[in-house]
């Protein structure tokens, strides 16, 4: 079951549910198929990992970020530093652009 994604790379997004709830935070990767997001610095887990000599890796906690549900965040409206909902404009040009719904902000660059 594929929805259309209104997140991508390098947006703006605000946790809007879960125990990160009104953190902000850049989008490192979005995995369409699971419907998830990975957020910079959200959603932090420590992972214990075992030492390895060969790959040069060092054993220990390691903390790291997982990725959360796409209905767990909201886009931040450039203008009004405010979390929104996405719409689709087309322009004069005929190309679609997101729009932020709260105040009719471009969210790509046109």
């Amino acid at each position: 079951m594929s929805r259309r994604i209104n997140i991508r790379k390098n947006d703006q997004v605000y946790v809007i549910s879960g125990k990160d709830r009104g953190k902000t935070g850049r989008v490192m990767m979005v995995l369409p198929r699971e419907e998830k997001v990975l957020v910079e610095g959200v959603n932090m887990v420590k992972k214990a990992v075992k030492s390895n000599p060969q790959k040069n890796v060092k054993g220990g906690l390691v903390e790291s970020e997982r990725a959360l549900h796409i209905s767990n965040v909201a886009i931040v409206c450039p203008e009004t530093n405010a979390p929104s909902r996405v719409r689709r404009k087309t322009l004069q040009d005929g190309s679609r652009v997101r729009v932020a719904s709260k105040s009719g902000a471009t969210l790509d660059k046109v």
